[in-house]
């Protein structure tokens, strides 16, 4: 048979041509991703149709106003086009939801309907995921949903990024799954494919990186937003960073970020090696003391030359502050009091070392995730905002620990001579991650 008579880019008709029965798209906004697929899904029930058979497909979309869209602009248009005649019905798919329905002559269904956990168990069907990424609980959406096409049923799953924390960016980027055919079309390689786009007007227009990194390029928004890329993370990672054995006797420079209640208190030793600070020692603890953060603190100036120590004394960071320069001089312990600029200024020192790769830190996924925690934002006004969702590893804490480290290190000192002694063994107060 053939298909209804439509301009189709290159990268359209590959997805088209695409039969594999799982296949994700990763489509920029506006490049018909939906269309292409509702074409596909049309076209499979007009063959089905053609060959005296029937099948179902259902739509699983964001909302209500998403399935009536992918309707309307996609199934109907595509029937109309094909020359038969298309009603839209709603029909009551349980309780609570309306599903919207074309029924084709012979039978065959294409039902559209907003995605949710139980809509997800109530059929037998093939399936398109329309904007997977964007599915309130797409997890539990995905486990209600797998068995419905076990018995050989196709999945298409569609979407632009949102983040990483849902089921979409696993399908996407799980390159060791081969049962998935991934295709991934940003704005430039749809432009090159004749999609009639001015790249440069709409970025300007939209006047947003982070969006426009989102939306159109492809990039996941954690990783668009994020001060530190996982990229600029990993350049700097070394297997005897962390490692207080491998301390040389050279000058240190500490970051403390200070915690009692949720966040944590973190203590982070860097090392000067030539041109390059390695990380000596990093001390995390939760729920410490003030007594027992002073005696943490006091074991690390004890065992390692530290030349000057910044601490966070915004809050309750004040005392602590106070105390350990009366205890250490107020020449090396400095107190940080956490501003918009201040934080600005810090964060600008840190990624600049993580961008000269002037830093080596160690090789642990939960200090990873930490570092990539940290996201500039912009507040109302338009001033750079810093901001770290809070969960069970902190709020970034180690990330402001190892920007004060450089922060102390960055803060032109002075010639300073430190009397040679021996390294000392690690003492029993210290702790690792």
């Amino acid at each position: 048979m053939t298909s209804p008579a439509l301009t189709l880019y290159p990268y359209q008709k590959k997805w088209l041509a695409d039969d594999s029965r799982f296949k994700v798209g990763m489509f920029a906004r506006q490049t018909g991703k939906t269309f292409t697929t509702t074409l596909e899904i049309v076209l499979d029930c007009l063959e089905a149709e053609a060959q005296g058979k029937r099948t179902r497909w259902v739509i699983l979309s964001r909302g209500e106003r998403q399935a009536k869209e992918a309707m309307n602009e996609g199934v109907k248009r595509h029937l109309e086009a094909a020359g038969m005649a298309c009603e839209i019905l709603q029909v009551p798919f349980d309780a609570a939801t309306n599903a919207l329905e074309v029924v084709l002559p012979g039978g065959s269904k294409i039902t559209a309907l907003p995605a949710n956990p139980d809509t997800a168990r109530g059929f037998s069907a093939n399936v398109f995921l329309d904007e997977f990424a964007f599915h309130k609980d797409s997890r539990e959406i995905w486990k209600a949903l797998f068995p419905v096409i076990s018995a050989g049923w196709k999945l298409r799953v569609v979407s632009t990024p949102n983040g990483k924390g849902n089921k979409f960016y696993e399908l996407v980027t799980d390159d060791k799954n081969k049962e998935w055919s991934r295709h991934i079309v940003d704005i430039y390689q749809a432009v090159a494919d004749g999609l009639p786009r001015d790249t440069a007007q709409l970025k300007a227009g939209l006047n947003d990186p982070d969006a426009w990194a989102q939306e159109f390029e492809l990039q996941w928004l954690d990783e668009a937003s994020a001060w530190l890329s996982y990229d600029l993370i990993h350049g700097v990672e070394h297997e005897q960073a962390g490692l207080p054995e491998y301390y040389g006797g050279n000058p240190c420079f500490v970051g403390a970020d200070i915690g009692i209640r949720n966040d944590l208190f973190v203590v982070w030793v860097l090392e000067q090696v030539g041109d390059v600070l390695w990380t000596r020692e990093l001390i995390t603890r939760r729920r410490a003391s003030f007594a027992e953060q002073d005696a943490l603190l006091d074991d690390v100036f004890d065992r390692y030359r530290v030349i000057r120590c910044c601490m966070d004394k915004t809050g309750m960071g004040e005392k602590p502050v106070e105390d350990a320069q009366r205890r250490h001089g107020e020449s090396r312990v400095e107190g940080v009091l956490f501003t918009s600029a201040s934080k600005l200024a810090m964060a600008s020192i840190g990624k600049e070392a993580f961008e000269d790769k002037k830093i080596r830190i160690p090789i642990n996924q939960e200090l990873r995730t930490d570092l990539h925690k940290l996201q500039k934002t912009t507040s109302a006004t338009g001033a750079p905002r810093f901001v770290a969702e809070s969960d069970a590893n902190g709020h970034a804490d180690r990330t402001w620990a190892c920007f004060l480290a450089l922060n102390a290190a960055h803060e032109d000192t002075g010639p300073v001579r430190v009397t040679s002694r021996n390294v000392r063994r690690r003492s029993r107060l210290t702790g690792g991650y």
